[in-house]
C-alpha cells in the first residue's frame, strides 16, 4: 500500500505544512489541502507514515461534511484536486486532497466530550471538573457524561501541546457572540454525528472541530471532521466504563507510547514498531467501513 509522508507539489505555492496536512494556494481564494500519511500523537509527529491513512481520513471527512452540511456550511468547493496541479503531480492528490475555500481560521479548537476519557479524565481525577466544568462525584473512567461538554482548546504550534482553555477565555479571544455560536454548532454537530454513529454500532467518545470565517463573516466547518485523527471511536458492543475501551483511532499508538518510560512526549518521536504501524492502519480502515459502510476507495 503506497504511502505519502510529505507532498512535493511545485505547481502551486506552498502555504505551510501542519502535523498531517500540506496546504497550497489555489489563486487568492482557494486552498489545496493534501492529507498525508503522517501521524501525530501527543502533538508530536511520528517518523513513520501509516500507509493509506491520509486517504482514509479524506474519505471519512467527505462523508461527514456531506452528512452535516445542513447544520453549518463547510469549506468544500467540489473542484477536483487533480484539476489544479500538473499532470505528473495528480497521483499525490488522488483520493487524499480537497480544494477548499480559503477561510480565516479561528485559532480555538472546538472540543466536544460525550465521555470521560483522555485529558478530561485526568482533569476530573485532579479537580472533580473538566476544564472548569464541575461533574458529579464518583464517575469512572470512560463514563458517559450527563450531557456533552464543550471544552475549547487554544491551538498550539507544531510540536507544542494544545492548551485547554475556559469558555470565558475563549470569549476574550474571539468575542462572546462568536464563542456562543461555535459552542452551539459544535454540540449540535457532535450530537447529530453521535446519534448516527450509534446506528452503526460506534460510540463517538469525543471529537474536535475547527472553524473559519469567510469574507462575509459566515462560520464554516473546515480542515477535517469526525475522523479517527480528531475523534475517539469505540465499538458499542464491547463498551464498559471503568477502563480505556478498545478504540478505532490512534489510541493504539498512544497506548504503545505510554509504555515508553524514557520518552517525555516531546520531539523527537520514538520509532514505531511494524506491528503498531500495521495495526493502526487496520483500525483506521475498519473505522471507515464501520461508520460509512464503504471500504477505502481505489
Amino acid at each position: 500500500m503506497n504511502s505519502l509522508y510529505q507532498s512535493t507539489i511545485t505547481s502551486l505555492p506552498l502555504l505551510g505544512r501542519g502535523k498531517v496536512r500540506d496546504n497550497y494556494a489555489v489563486g487568492d481564494d482557494k486552498i489545496l489541502i493534501v492529507t498525508s500519511d503522517r501521524l501525530s500523537a501527543f502533538d508530536v509527529v511520528m517518523n513513520e507514515p501509516i500507509p493509506a491513512k491520509g486517504r482514509v481520513l479524506n474519505q471519512m471527512s467527505d462523508f461527514w461534511f456531506d452528512k452535516l452540511a445542513h447544520v453549518v456550511p463547510n469549506h468544500l468547493t467540489g473542484i477536483a484536486p487533480e484539476s489544479v496541479v500538473s499532470a505528473d503531480e495528480a497521483e499525490q492528490v488522488h483520493g487524499r486532497a480537497v480544494v477548499a475555500k480559503r477561510l480565516k481560521p479561528i485559532l480555538v479548537e472546538a472540543v466536544v466530550r460525550g465521555y470521560l476519557i483522555g485529558s478530561g479524565w485526568k482533569d476530573y481525577q485532579a479537580t472533580g471538573a473538566v476544564c472548569g466544568i464541575p461533574l458529579p462525584v464518583g464517575l469512572q473512567m470512560a463514563a458517559k457524561l450527563p450531557e456533552p461538554l464543550f471544552t475549547p482548546a487554544a491551538k498550539a504550534d507544531i510540536g507544542e501541546h494544545d492548551e485547554n482553555i475556559s469558555f470565558e477565555e475563549m470569549e476574550k479571544r474571539i468575542g462572546p457572540v462568536l464563542a456562543a455560536h461555535m459552542r452551539e454548532i459544535s454540540i449540535q454537530l457532535y450530537q447529530t454525528a453521535a446519534d448516527y454513529a450509534a446506528t452503526r454500532g460506534i460510540i463517538i467518545a469525543d471529537t474536535k472541530f475547527e472553524f473559519g470565517l469567510d469574507e462575509n463573516g459566515v462560520l464554516h466547518l473546515m480542515d477535517e471532521v469526525l475522523t479517527a485523527d480528531s475523534s475517539r471511536f469505540w465499538p458499542a458492543d464491547s463498551y464498559a466504563p471503568g477502563g480505556s475501551p478498545p478504540s478505532f483511532d490512534k489510541q493504539f499508538v498512544r497506548d504503545y507510547l505510554e509504555t515508553l518510560k524514557d520518552w517525555n512526549k516531546t520531539a523527537p518521536a520514538p520509532a514505531l514498531p511494524a506491528d503498531v504501524i500495521e495495526n493502526t492502519g487496520a483500525k483506521y480502515r475498519e473505522a471507515l467501513y464501520r461508520l460509512t459502510g464503504h471500504h477505502l476507495k481505489d
